[in-house]
């Protein structure tokens, strides 16, 4: 019974670590949008193709990501609301207007990093 109260209580502790720590990681980024707007995303809110958002495997929820594109250095601020990408290394899946904003909607896929506090 000890041992099962510190699983649960290390579980909980790296669960509160994780969800305030400071995140960095880069690579591959695409967006999407059409076929998906007005429909729900993972979080349950209905996605919208012109909002600020994005999909992200692994971030909770309402997390605010700063993307940078490496090959021009624009810098936007996004907020994951859905899963994904699930295609190939890409670590991140912008809606068509943040993918507007860094300016890589026409070439469909860029390298980025990103960054939250």
């Amino acid at each position: 019974m000890i041992r099962r109260a510190v699983l649960v209580a290390a579980a909980t502790a790296a669960l509160a670590l994780s969800s305030t720590a400071a995140y960095a990681q880069c690579g591959g980024a695409s967006w999407y949008g059409p076929g998906f707007n007005g429909k729900r995303a993972a979080s349950g809110e209905i996605f919208n193709e012109n909002a600020m958002t994005a999909a992200h495997r692994s971030l909770p929820f309402g997390t605010k990501v700063q993307v940078t594109d490496q090959s021009s250095g624009k810098s936007i601020e996004v907020v994951i609301n859905d899963r994904g990408p699930f295609h190939g290394k890409r670590i991140i899946d912008l809606s068509k207007a943040a993918a507007t904003a860094l300016g890589f909607r026409n070439r469909g896929t860029t390298s980025v990093c990103l960054e939250s506090n």
